[in-house]
């Protein structure tokens, strides 16, 4: 059985100019509420991870609508929600000793942002013994501009960033990939 972890997919992430402007994969999260529906389907387990910043300007802060986790994936039934205020879905919640406790080994992964929240938590996840697949079409990422003032593009750093985890840290597929693993 495989459990899911959807990360912060968020109202917040709508608002493209806070973030950098430009986003790539438009339909990350349309995958991953296909995604999250494979899993309910099934009734395998269903984590929900919620960034709440401590960043006062951040559209994720706790008192902010940006925080809300968009309808596409909203929680039902007893679906928990853990919320974190740095990277890591590990790091100040209990997601780790829920997992271990009920042998949830295989995690599969999707969310906001691919090099940053996702590419943390996969990491993590694959450094305390989980086997990860990450959906690279349930995620995606915004433009960014280094201290230098050069400017990546989204697409580029979400590409980069699935490359520095495909093979060590996660198996990377798409969606249909993965559906193709459940025929």
């Amino acid at each position: 059985m495989r459990t899911l972890l959807l990360i912060d997919i968020q109202q917040g992430f709508d608002d493209i100019a806070y973030w950098g402007g430009n986003r790539n994969n438009p339909d990350a999260e349309t995958k991953a509420g296909e995604l999250l529906a494979l899993f309910r389907e099934r009734d395998w387990p269903v984590y929900h991870i919620q960034h709440c910043s401590t960043n006062s300007e951040s559209p994720l802060r706790p008192d902010f609508k940006g925080n809300a986790i968009q309808e596409v994936v909203k929680p039902i039934g007893s679906e928990p929600v853990y919320t974190k205020t740095v990277n890591s879905a590990f790091i100040g919640t209990p997601l780790e000793e829920v997992l271990n406790a009920n042998a949830q080994k295989q995690v599969v992964m999707a969310g906001l942002t691919t090099d940053h929240c996702v590419s943390t938590s996969v990491r993590m996840a694959a450094n305390l013994g989980f086997e990860v697949t990450l959906i690279e079409d349930a995620t995606a990422t915004f433009d960014k501009t280094d201290r230098n003032g050069k400017h990546y593009d989204a697409q580029l750093l979400h590409e980069t960033a699935l490359a520095s985890l495909d093979g060590e840290f996660a198996q990377i597929q798409t969606l249909d990939q993965f559906k193709s693993t459940l025929a």
